[in-house]
């Protein structure tokens, strides 16, 4: 079984204005600050889709890996892509076999509730992977306590796919399968995890990073619009 996608974060030079982006564009509701993203040099906001995760980042320090993102791009984008595997024991199986794949691990936690796996985004390319599991599957601590309480579904009600622009789509798509161990589409320059598909695309004048998000939409009369928010290009489908 594939691991699905369950959070995505975005990175920002200006959290406030990146917050009232997102909550009028998408009509979700902030759930959550977690003060434990202040180890990385982070503050942050969260915001349920469904059972799924946007957050959005900022640096509140120099010399943060954010920080030089905002930089490197030139302004507000794409930061983390995070999957959710079905078990502990399948994300330690996809550990184990990082070495010997040549990716690198930047950070591990293993907490009562909640594991996760930051990759080394040199070794992936296009952003930060992380893969991590919580038990029960269907909880996510990341998020907060009362994070469900702040579901609103009236736009969207979750991810469909994201995009990530990189020198060589289909080079980038096959090391992103390697890591998951996820299928490749047929295209080749697609993976595909359970719930929705991860597109590699040629990478703009910006560089490699995350460059798009596809929701789907509530009202399927909406299908097809697209907005520009926190650096990111954001289809309903």
């Amino acid at each position: 079984m594939t691991v699905r996608l369950r959070q995505i974060a975005l990175v920002a030079g200006d959290l406030a204005s990146a917050e009232a982006a997102i909550t009028s564009t998408l009509g979700v509701e902030l759930c959550f600050r977690d003060p434990n993203v202040g180890v990385f040099g982070l503050v942050n906001a969260l915001f349920p889709v469904g059972d799924q995760l946007l957050e959005v980042v900022s640096p509140d320090r120099d010399g943060t890996t954010a920080g030089r993102l905002l930089e490197r791009r030139g302004g507000d984008g794409g930061y983390m892509v995070i999957v959710q595997t079905e078990s502990r024991a399948e994300l330690d199986r996809l550990r184990d076999r990082l070495p010997d794949l040549g990716i690198r691990v930047v950070w591990k936690s293993d907490g009562a509730v909640m594991a996760g796996t930051h990759l080394h985004p040199k070794d992936t390319g296009g952003a930060i992977v992380s893969i991590d599991a919580a038990d029960p599957p269907e909880e996510w601590e990341w998020a907060g306590p009362g994070w469900r309480e702040h579901i609103r579904t009236d736009v969207v009600t979750g991810f469909a796919g994201v995009e990530i622009g990189a020198a060589d789509p289909a080079t980038m798509a096959a090391r992103w399968a390697e890591a998951l161990d996820a299928p490749l589409g047929a295209d080749g320059a697609t993976v595909l995890l359970a719930d929705a598909v991860l597109t590699f695309t040629p990478a703009g004048p910006r560089g490699e990073g995350v460059d798009g998000l596809t929701f789907t939409a509530a009202d399927r009369t909406r299908a097809g619009e697209t907005h520009e928010i926190v650096g990111v290009r954001v289809g309903l489908v």
